[in-house]
């Protein structure tokens, strides 16, 4: 059967990833990397000089956004990610002054195509501001199960998402019509007893393997130890404990608007680079 080369690829199996995280909630969440997101956001909101009637949490997770907004925005209402890439976001056209969205992204099969939804859905001079998982995010944890694969098992599986890098965000801001796009990445170490205590965490945080091309048998023991000893053989600090990087892609875009600053046009520049560079003094 013919596939449309338009399509997303489904990479996330997102009903598992609802399951898991709701799981997790009623386990006790691990939140530190939520908390963490949610006061930097609060920060960054603080910098923009004006007020944002309506706004709304994109994909949210936990309160931790809802409540450090509550006095900044007259209005926050939360919007789910679709189940499926081919349901629109139930947010009307021009209707809102700000979007957020907290470690959500990363777990959209059609980035690309949500954010050109909520590009829509914002009103002119609207902004998006976001952040999510990428770059180098549990690189350690990846070389790890990697390594004990091949030696236990002869092959490599799925078990770590792929992630996005910053240029690739910027791109897709740019691709979904958002002027002034910026990003950058604030990178988190945690250290852990061991590589077992960190995948504790991650059950607890609702980010284990939701990977539709997932190994569906269980990891052998054997395995899972010899990953245990592989990581901390290579990844751990004098003391015995191990690192666990997490890269948190920063993300924001507007909505055009004809009071925002405009790129020169080409040629419209008072001198030239060439010209520039030859008057500069040795």
């Amino acid at each position: 059967m013919a596939t449309n080369p338009n399509t997303a690829p489904i990479l996330f199996d997102r009903a598992l990833l609802r399951a898991r995280q709701g799981r997790a909630r009623r386990a006790g969440p691990a939140t530190f990397l939520l908390d963490r997101v949610a006061e930097d956001m609060a920060e960054r909101l603080q910098a923009v000089l004006r007020p944002f009637d309506s706004a709304a949490e994109i994909g949210g997770a936990g309160d931790q956004i809802r409540n450090l907004l509550a006095g900044r925005v007259a209005r926050l209402a939360r919007v789910d990610l679709p189940e499926s890439e081919s349901e629109p976001l139930s947010v009307p056209p021009e209707s809102l002054d700000l979007a957020v969205s907290a470690l959500a992204f990363q777990f959209v099969n059609d980035l690309p195509g949500v954010l050109a939804q909520i590009r829509r859905a914002l009103k002119p001079d609207g902004l998006l501001l976001a952040a999510m998982t990428g770059g180098d995010t549990l690189t350690e944890l990846r070389q790890s199960f990697a390594a004990a694969e091949a030696e236990c098992e002869g092959g490599v599986s799925p078990r770590v998402a792929p992630f996005a890098d910053l240029r690739d965000v910027g791109a897709l801001l740019q691709r979904a019509g958002f002027a002034l796009p910026v990003t950058d990445v604030d990178r988190v170490v945690v250290r852990y007893d061991s590589a077992l205590a960190l995948m504790v965490d991650l059950r607890r945080m609702g980010a284990t393997n939701v990977l539709v091309e997932r190994r569906r048998t269980p990891t052998r023991r054997a395995t899972l130890l010899r990953m245990a000893q592989f990581y901390g053989e290579r990844f751990a600090d004098a003391d015995g404990r191990i690192r666990a990087t997490f890269d948190v892609i920063w993300l924001s875009g507007w909505a055009p608007h004809e009071s925002q600053q405009k790129p020169l046009r080409p040629g419209s520049a008072k001198a030239s680079l060439a010209e520039a560079v030859r008057g500069r003094k040795p």
